[in-house]
C-alpha cells in the first residue's frame, strides 16, 4: 500500500527479482514462527458445530422409533439398558481470505525492532491459517490461493506466497463472494478516506472484515533528533529535518490522528480494527483477531497500541 509521508530510514528501491527471493526466504522462517505462536493460543475450536453428517464423533443420543437401525451404536448400547445412537460432527465451515500487504514500505524495520512490518504481517497470516484450518474453515488468499479445508492449508498458503508474483496495493476481490471474513494485515498508511474507497465496497457486498495495521514502533514514537534524513522506500522522495526532534509532536498528533479515523471509519462500517506494533508480541495481535473471528470482541481494539 502506498505510504503516504511515511519516515523510513533504509535504501529505497528493489527491483522485482530481488524482492521476490527475499519473500522466498523469509516465508519458511515465519511458517515455523506462525506454528509455534499459534500453538499458545489456540482454545478450542472455531467452527461452528452442531450434530449433522460429518466425520468425526459428535455425542451418543438415546435412539427414537423411526430412525435408522444402522445407526444404533451396540457397544455403547450394551453397556444398560437403553439404546444408543452415535451422532457424527457438522462442522459449518466458512471462507476466510487471509491478505498481507507486500508492498515495498512494509519491509521496514527500526533498531526498535526485532522484525520488519513485513515478516510480522507473514506471521500473522500464516499463524491465522494453522488455527483456522485446524477449526475446519475454507482458507484463501485474494490472487494467490483458491480457498481449500485442509489441515495443511497453512503450509499449502506458505508455498503459493513464495511463488506469487509481486503486487502492491489492496488485493483484487472480485473472487470472494458469499458470506465471507476477510483479514487484511498492512501499515495502511495512506488517509483513511483513500483506505475506505477501497474497502467500502467490500462491506456493501456483505462481507465481514477485519483490518490489522502493523506499525514499527518508530513510525509510532519518531525518536529521531537533530540533523536526519527520511527516505520514502516507494517513491524514492527524501525529507531533510535539520532538528528531527522539533516536529516530533506535531508527527505524532498526525499519526494517531490518521489511525483513530481508519479505525472509526471501519467500526462505522462494521469492521473491526486492531493496531499492532513490532516490538510487541504477535500472539497479542493473533488472540484479538482471532476472538473477532469468532464473535467475540476484545475488551479494547486499541489495546495492542502504545
Amino acid at each position: 500500500m502506498a505510504s503516504i509521508g511515511q519516515i523510513v530510514e533504509q535504501t529505497p528501491g528493489r527491483d522485482a527479482l530481488a524482492r521476490a527471493r527475499q519473500r522466498a526466504i523469509l516465508v519458511p522462517d515465519c511458517m515455523v514462527e506462525a506454528r509455534r505462536i499459534a500453538n499458545t493460543v489456540i482454545a478450542g475450536w472455531h467452527g461452528r458445530r452442531k450434530r449433522g453428517i460429518g466425520e468425526n464423533f459428535w455425542q451418543f443420543r438415546p435412539f427414537t422409533e423411526g430412525e435408522s437401525l444402522s445407526r444404533i451404536d451396540w457397544r455403547r448400547s450394551a453397556r444398560d439398558d437403553h439404546v444408543y445412537v452415535r451422532d457424527r460432527e457438522w462442522e459449518a465451515a466458512h471462507t476466510v481470505w487471509l491478505w498481507a500487504d507486500m508492498s515495498p514500505s512494509m519491509m521496514y524495520k527500526s533498531t526498535l525492532a526485532d522484525v520488519s512490518k513485513e515478516s510480522r504481517a507473514l506471521v500473522l497470516m500464516l499463524a491465522l491459517a494453522e488455527i483456522l484450518a485446524r477449526s475446519g474453515e475454507r482458507i484463501g488468499c485474494p490472487g494467490i490461493m483458491e480457498p481449500v479445508s485442509a489441515r495443511n492449508a497453512a503450509e499449502r498458503l506458505a508455498t503459493a506466497l513464495i511463488h506469487a508474483p509481486l503486487t502492491t496495493g489492496m488485493p483484487d476481490t472480485v473472487m470472494i463472494r458469499g458470506l465471507s471474513d476477510v483479514v487484511l494485515i498492512g501499515d495502511f498508511l495512506d488517509d483513511a478516506d483513500t483506505i475506505m474507497e477501497k474497502i467500502a465496497p467490500l462491506g456493501r457486498r456483505g462481507l465481514r472484515g477485519h483490518v490489522v495495521e502493523i506499525a514499527d514502533p518508530a513510525e509510532e514514537d519518531f525518536p529521531y533528533s537533530g540533523r536526519t534524513e527520511f527516505i520514502d522506500p516507494e517513491t524514492g522522495q527524501k525529507l531533510v529535518s535539520g532538528r528531527a526532534e522539533s516536529i516530533r509532536e506535531e508527527y505524532r498528533t498526525a499519526y494517531l490522528a490518521r489511525r483513530d479515523a481508519l479505525g472509526e471509519a471501519l467500526r462505522r462500517q462494521g469492521w473491526s480494527f486492531v493496531p499492532h506494533r513490532t516490538d510487541q508480541l504477535a500472539s497479542q495481535a493473533l488472540v484479538a483477531v482471532h476472538m473477532y473471528l469468532s464473535g467475540m470482541a476484545p475488551g479494547s481494539e486499541r489495546g495492542s497500541s502504545r
